[in-house]
């Protein structure tokens, strides 16, 4: 783990290259069920394909100057349904549909009998991680309260329950990738925002079950959605739900705060954890000065101690063009490493 002031790093996703998926079908939607027909590659040939293209996001990753880097999550559809549709009891085959607020139609699993990992999921891109870099090396998982809210449950009949379910398997998960060699575990939990009054009642307890046991340095992100599906213009400036983790077990809170221009005054209700502060708006098609970066770290810093701020991209990287994706990773290094030397 690196032990300068204001490390630096990545919430998960990188770009996946245009000859291994088909992007303008990845473009449209966060999918819940798996999206087979996205991958261009023939299924004999993916897992290749797939480390190839995890290997060159890593060597992005290191050249940028990323302190703590990832797999790219290349080999996903998205965060968390690769995860969710490898359980036994959920059924990606015959979907519900779940319709949002604003009329939206979005196909999810629906848990149809009692929920059980019983095998690995992300184990092996654990692995590979760990063999391909020497830096510091973080994979994420989709938190149990966000897998919960992503499916239809058709067997529990009872939220509660199959949110804690939910936190057996994370946790089962966790603490393999913790044996493999992951220095930094996350939990991506987006849905405690969207729907509060359940979060409050039971995400914390789900969180804190899903880390049991984890020693190494764990991580719950929050965000407002992704900058290429959710306009910055229709994200509010505050979270609904994040005071409230500061009772969860995760040493950090990662949060989403460039786009939508979050007023940093609210992690003062986070004074116990170090936060990894979104510095990138991945909704700009530009790759910012790095004096627009350094002041975003700056402004991180009038509210957090320099010892607890990590540095890192808002999430949705992967949409980006990798050229794009790349070029803001460098100069949020560069950023960090202008203000390091302001704090020196």
């Amino acid at each position: 783990m690196p032990r300068h002031l204001l490390p630096t790093t990545v919430v998960g996703s990188y770009p996946q290259p245009d000859w291994l998926v088909d992007r303008a079908m990845l473009s449209k939607s966060v999918p819940r069920i798996r999206m087979q027909g996205m991958w261009r590659i023939p299924r004999p040939l993916l897992d290749d394909a797939q480390d190839d293209a995890t290997i060159v996001a890593i060597h992005d990753m290191e050249q940028a100057g990323i302190d703590i880097v990832s797999d790219g999550e290349i080999r996903r559809e998205s965060y968390s349904n690769r995860f969710a549709t490898a359980l036994d009891g959920v059924d990606a085959d015959n979907p519900a549909i779940i319709i949002s607020p604003s009329g939206i139609k979005t196909p999810v699993p629906r848990v149809v009998g009692p929920i059980r990992r019983t095998q690995p999921v992300e184990l092996r891109d654990m692995e590979f991680l760990r063999r391909n870099t020497r830096r510091a090396a973080k994979i994420t998982l989709p938190g149990p309260f966000t897998l919960s809210q992503q499916a239809q449950d058709d067997f529990y009949g009872d939220d509660e329950a199959l949110a804690m379910t939910f936190a057996e398997v994370v946790n089962a998960e966790a603490r393999d990738l913790q044996r493999a060699g992951a220095d930094v575990i996350q939990l991506d939990e987006p849905w405690v925002r969207n729907n509060p009054q359940a979060a409050r009642r039971y995400a914390v307890k789900a969180i804190n079950r899903a880390l049991d046991h984890i020693t190494v340095p764990t991580i719950v992100h929050v965000c407002f959605g992704y900058a290429a599906i959710v306009p910055g213009s229709s994200k509010p400036s505050g979270y609904a739900f994040l005071a409230e983790l500061a009772d969860c077990h995760a040493a950090q809170i990662a949060i989403e705060a460039a786009q939508p221009r979050l007023d940093l005054g609210v992690l003062r209700d986070l004074s116990t954890k170090t936060i990894v502060l979104g510095v990138l708006d991945l909704g700009d098609p530009e790759i910012e000065p790095i004096a627009v970066v350094a002041e975003r770290i700056r402004n991180g810093l009038k509210v957090v101690a320099p010892e607890r701020l990590v540095v890192a991209p808002d999430c949705g990287m992967k949409y980006l063009p990798r050229a794009t994706a790349f070029g803001k990773l460098k100069a949020m290094c560069a950023a960090a490493a202008r203000v390091r030397e302001e704090l020196a």
